[in-house]
């Protein structure tokens, strides 16, 4: 079962949404401090964290950014687990901030649990793209994609990508020959509601191109005014095919009606 990590100094909020998730089947544990959430984990390791508001202005921001730099105990918190905010700071500065320290999508007091309950699933459909378990192994060409230890290798060569750059590839390899559109990847992998004038996904897309450049073959192609997509299209080769029987990793939370 999937167990949420509630963190959250407002003891009603953390109460709420404690009970939502159980009711909805996930299991929930609550801590009202970054110290206290780390302890937690240490306990026993959950597979998602909501982070909310903490006593400090920073305290929750300075959290997360420790998870996401592996600064917190190895056997606690991983790196890569999918965070959601839940903030009362509802400026677009706040929620920029809050994306670059890594969240997963930030949601704003006061909030539906209906909005909440399906951008969690959204989030856990991101961190494991339907049809594939974290113990699979998909290879496209001679690009293989180990989502157990989230490791990617062209050719037999080890490709080191950061965080987003991984999160880019899996996107783009669940279909290898369609064009992403740019509203569609900002949207899925960074939470993006609108496409903007950002350039983040194309700085991203670039240096995932040159790092997965090792054995010849060409990835990340630009449709130009469209979007992305890790093969060329129409080439007739590249169909990614998962190694290991695939299973769905994210958990099912059933809907709710109730409103905070």
């Amino acid at each position: 079962m999937l167990t949420a990590l509630i963190v959250e100094a407002d003891e009603s909020t953390a109460s709420f949404l404690c009970d939502q998730l159980i009711a909805d089947g996930v299991g929930a544990r609550v801590a009202r401090t970054a110290q206290h959430a780390v302890a937690l984990a240490d306990q026993d390791q959950p597979g998602l964290i909501l982070l909310g508001d903490l006593e400090g202005r920073r305290d929750a921001l300075e959290l997360l950014g420790a998870v996401r730099a592996g600064r917190v105990s190895p056997a606690s918190l991983s790196s890569d687990i999918p965070v959601v905010m839940i903030t009362g700071a509802r400026g677009e500065l706040e929620v920029l901030r809050a994306f670059e320290a890594g969240a997963d999508d930030v949601v704003a007091k006061p909030f539906s649990y209906v909005e909440l309950r399906a951008r969690l699933g959204a989030v856990m459909r991101r961190a494991g793209p339907p049809g594939w378990s974290r113990a699979s192994r998909v290879q496209i060409n001679d690009l293989e994609i180990d989502t157990a230890g989230r490791s990617v290798t062209v050719a037999g060569a080890a490709v080191h990508l950061c965080r987003r750059e991984y999160e880019l590839l899996l996107e783009l390899a669940t279909d290898p020959h369609r064009v992403f559109t740019k509203r569609e990847l900002l949207s899925q992998v960074w939470g993006f509601r609108s496409e903007g004038a950002t350039r983040t996904l194309d700085s991203h897309a670039c240096r995932l191109r040159r790092k997965l450049a090792i054995g010849g073959r060409e990835y990340v192609m630009n449709a130009w005014g469209v979007g992305y997509s890790l093969c060329r299209p129409g080439s007739g080769a590249g169909t990614g095919r998962a190694i290991a029987p695939p299973a769905i990793a994210s958990a099912a939370i059933a809907p709710a009606s109730t409103e905070r």
